[in-house]
């Protein structure tokens, strides 16, 4: 008789740094099924066993090199010799390979965001793993921290609208926006938030992506009514058409 599926399976990767292959835990698709999703796209599971967030990054057990299945396998000048010293020099070899905590997923992304920093990835790649990290302080309720990612998430996202460096990504400019808006509106800047997303729910593409058009409407809703709960009530009058 066979057994029941489980929610999560091994992987085989090679390390995009050192060639060392190795396996990392994925979650089968039909199991990812989150109960309730943040405005933000944080989204919850029933069980950990679930959810791809623990799982998204691979961590190699003989370097310590630490990417996604989404990172590029190029490396620019000096990016190499950078991962050496600060990552390959001082890492004790051990494996993430297995079935992870939040706490043990918190450590993957901390050094996913080094490895990332030191090999020269773009803003929008830095903001989503910030994002991810602030999401599972989020679910520990730990609020300084996820307040300090959501903070560096914010300034990759900027950057990487600034520059456009999403643009080779699968990433719509107007969900760059739209995150913009929801990471001021959660840190309580009201204003900016109401500006980026009203710019969100007019973007000249808004036909295309009529779900973040419709979020962008309620949440600049939403954050009008905070702000105004603040004293502000002439604050955020440009109307979304």
């Amino acid at each position: 008789m066979n057994e029941p599926l489980k929610p999560l399976y091994d992987k085989r990767v090679t390390c995009l740094h050192c060639h060392h292959k190795f396996t990392s835990k994925k979650v089968r698709t039909k199991f990812a099924r989150p109960i309730k999703t943040d405005t933000d796209f944080c989204s919850y599971y029933e069980e950990d066993d679930c959810n791809p967030v623990l799982y998204f990054i691979n961590v190699c057990p003989e370097c310590g090199f630490s990417f996604s299945d989404h990172t590029p396998s190029y490396f620019p000048p000096g990016a190499y010799e950078r991962i050496e010293k600060e990552i390959v020099s001082k890492w004790i070899k051990h494996s993430f390979s297995d079935k992870r905590t939040k706490q043990m997923a918190i450590e993957t992304y901390k050094l996913a965001i080094l490895s990332a920093s030191l090999k020269g990835e773009k803003h929008i790649v830095l903001a989503g793993l910030c994002m991810r990290l602030a999401w599972l302080y989020r679910q520990l309720e730990q609020v300084d921290l996820e307040e300090r990612f959501l903070r560096l998430a914010l300034q990759e996202y900027e950057q990487a609208y600034t520059y456009g460096d999403y643009a080779t990504s699968e990433v719509p400019e107007i969900s760059v926006i739209y995150l913009i808006g929801e990471i001021y509106r959660r840190l309580g800047n009201y204003h900016d938030a109401i500006q980026y997303f009203s710019q969100a729910a007019n973007h000249s593409m808004k036909s295309m992506y009529p779900k973040y058009v419709q979020m962008a409407r309620e949440q600049w809703r939403v954050t009008r009514e905070q702000y105004a709960q603040m004293g502000n009530e002439q604050a955020g009058t440009d109307m979304v058409k």
